[in-house]
């Protein structure tokens, strides 16, 4: 069974490198068009990065678990809820609290969300050196990215990476629930667990538990680790996510152990 990760804003594949090596299971971590790679025109925003995602594991055939992190995680929750023809095992999403209706996107995303105070905060960003302490990689520190990361993140970031990252904030005003989480309608086709790391500042672990319900998920709390809890502690997330691979014949909604 084919394991699919995506990453989310501002990262790359690399994010998932630590958690993999403590995974004895096929997989594959996708790059979001724009991190790295060049951006399609059509990709301008949430929907039609959603669709791409389909298609990228339509091409690469199921079933499949998927995993998101982060945006990566908004786009996974999108196709297990809305996209049947999509062959999934399983899913995997580190933010649901996005998708509730009282949920207000962190201040970074607000501001994002506004122009030009969004193109000026990232060509901030871009611009700063290395080290500065004002890069992506330098101000992210503190919810757990690593140097390495960091460093990878910021020799990518260019004015295409800042348009994506532009581009899929302004589509989800003023939060997930406007829209997609309007469109949810029962418990998903697939299996889903919701992480939520504790120690994360933003976490709402509240609001997570709030849509994980209806939609059937299982939630896993993963006391103590930050936004990237995959660099963090890598062995433990493999555990909660082999934990949960091996249960699927169960019935869906139970809350795993900590």
């Amino acid at each position: 069974m084919t394991v699919v990760f995506v990453h989310g804003v501002p990262e790359t594949p690399a994010l998932w490198n630590a958690l993999r090596d403590h995974l004895d299971r096929p997989g594959v971590a996708l790059r979001l068009p724009g991190f790295g790679t060049p951006r399609p025109a059509g990709l301008t925003g949430k929907d039609p990065y959603a669709a791409w995602l389909a298609d990228e594991l339509r091409a690469i055939g199921g079933p499949v678990d998927v995993v998101g992190h982060d945006w990566g995680g908004h786009l996974t929750m999108r196709v297990a809820s809305a996209r049947t023809d999509v062959p999934l095992r399983s899913w995997v999403s580190d933010v649901a609290h996005g998708w509730h209706p009282d949920y207000i996107w962190h201040e970074a995303a607000t501001l994002w969300q506004r122009s030009p105070e969004g193109e000026e905060s990232l060509a901030g960003l871009r611009e700063a050196p290395s080290g500065s302490g004002r890069t992506f990689g330098d101000l992210l520190r503190g919810r757990g990215m690593t140097p390495e990361l960091g460093r990878e993140i910021d020799a990518i970031h260019d004015a295409g990476m800042s348009a994506a990252i532009l581009a899929l904030y302004r589509s989800a005003r003023p939060n997930l629930a406007a829209d997609w989480g309007k469109e949810l309608d029962g418990p998903t086709a697939a299996p889903g667990l919701v992480l939520v790391p504790t120690g994360d500042p933003m976490a709402r672990p509240d609001l997570d538990t709030e849509v994980a319900r209806p939609l059937g998920a299982r939630v896993a709390e993963l006391d103590g680790l930050t936004h990237y809890w995959m660099l963090q502690d890598p062995a433990r997330g493999a555990r909660v996510l082999t934990e949960f691979w091996d249960s699927l014949g169960d019935s869906p909604g139970d809350s795993l152990g900590r």
